[in-house]
């Protein structure tokens, strides 16, 4: 285990980059991703007044949002070999305008089907432009192999902040105004990713280089790679829980709370609270990835989420009870992440990062999926969430085991490269 310490300055990876242009692509990367993910995970609150004032069922709204977490699955790679190819700018921008025009069309829905296709398929192909995928690269390019996972952390923390004043945000305007009036608010925040998306988008002159990044002849090649490692497929795998976790919580804890005859804004105050410690938990394992063993570290992220789960939903419900367990599962939110991206580039390197997370991600996305309808399904049949949670519960705790015996052995070809390149020193 290395017991470097942690330098007060980001060591960028580029010689030509300035440590202002360093931080303002950073800063760019991590504001796009904060007001897509602030935004796509206070959805749920929206359930009830939707539901009410368009007649439709929990299941139908439910079903939007697992449509959203499939169509961003499916799209992430196509979005991430995109990346690789052309680089971020563009994908990015055309991502925030998709964001924008899926809101404005919820706005005035009055069908189930006007959910699915703007909630639903719409804000999935704009998420794979603006997250994690896309942020990873970006991050990946301007910071040094050895603080990779730091990088990733610091990106995901700044990300994770749009939660903490998003949700707040909606559930205000949605009690003084109404859920249209929130989704245009919604709309103006879409707006700001424009020049974000500007901003991390000047990472695509910064060249790929260094030992963990020599690429691959093509990437057909790469893929064959990933195909054949086992602790690839493992990981992607777990990765499976991870979503469906996740997206379960964000989509079904404020009607949950609302059965349980809490106050609505307590709904929001849960996912601001689970936004603010994510801040904290991104950092935290970005941080210890680069000094521990990454996949010890996200299985036991796994089964410490499997168990906060099992122990808020056999207890009581208070405000006291949600805000402590949202300040769990916000430590625990997002530091899978800078994990997976860590690992993805130190066993592949990172010319293809944007395509092998996607892959990865869209096994995160269909345990989404599982996580969104089923949990509404669930409810509307038996109405109560307990199979749902218990069955979070269970499967997270045996993809933490999983994950916890994965091969991270880097590819032949990276391992030749950082041959050569202690050669040459």
């Amino acid at each position: 285990m290395a017991t470097r310490s942690l330098s007060p300055r980001i060591p960028f990876h580029h010689d030509s980059l300035s440590q202002w242009q360093s931080v303002s692509i950073l800063s760019g990367a991590a504001i796009m991703l904060s007001l897509a993910m602030g935004m796509r995970q206070s959805l749920g609150l929206f359930m009830q007044p939707i539901t009410r004032d368009i007649g439709i069922s929990a299941a139908d709204f439910a079903f939007a949002l697992a449509v959203q977490n499939i169509v961003w699955g499916i799209a992430q790679p196509f979005a991430g070999a995109l990346v690789d190819r052309f680089g971020t700018r563009f994908i990015a921008l055309f991502g925030g305008l998709l964001y924008a025009a899926a809101l404005i069309i919820t706005a005035y829905a009055d069908a189930a089907w006007m959910i699915t296709l703007s909630s639903g398929a719409m804000i999935g192909v704009a998420l794979a432009c603006t997250t994690s995928g896309i942020a990873a690269k970006i991050a990946a390019k301007v910071v040094r192999p050895e603080r990779r996972s730091l990088a990733f952390g610091l990106v995901s923390a700044a990300g994770s902040i749009g939660t903490f004043f998003c949700a707040p945000l909606a559930q205000g305007v949605i009690q003084s105004s109404g859920w249209q009036m929130a989704m245009f608010a919604f709309v103006a925040l879409a707006a700001a990713m424009l020049p974000a998306a500007l901003m991390g988008g000047r990472a695509d002159k910064v060249p790929v280089g260094g030992p963990a990044g020599g690429q691959a002849e093509t990437m057909r090649s790469t893929l064959a790679e990933a195909r054949r490692h086992g602790g690839y497929i493992v990981m992607a795998a777990a990765f499976f829980v991870c979503g469906l976790q996740l997206v379960f919580l964000t989509t079904h804890l404020p009607t949950f709370l609302a059965d349980c005859g809490a106050d609505p804004m307590l709904g929001a105050q849960a996912l601001a609270v689970i936004g603010a410690f994510n801040v904290f938990g991104s950092w935290l394992f970005g941080w210890l990835g680069d000094r521990y063993h990454k996949p010890m570290l996200l299985g036991l992220i796994y089964i410490a989420r499997s168990v906060a789960i099992a122990l808020y939903f056999m207890m009581p419900v208070s405000s006291a009870s949600t805000l402590v367990f949202a300040a769990v599962m916000g430590t625990l939110w997002l530091g899978v992440i800078p994990l997976v991206n860590g690992l993805v580039a130190q066993i592949f390197g990172i010319r293809y990062l944007a395509t092998l997370t996607g892959i990865a991600f869209f096994s995160h996305q269909v345990g989404s999926f599982l996580g969104a309808w089923a949990g509404g399904v669930i409810y509307d049949a038996l109405g109560s969430y307990t199979l749902a949670w218990q069955l979070a519960a269970g499967i997270g705790a045996a993809a933490g085991v999983m994950q916890l015996f994965m091969n991270t052995r880097p590819t032949e070809r990276v391992l030749a490269a950082q041959r050569e390149a202690v050669a040459a020193e």
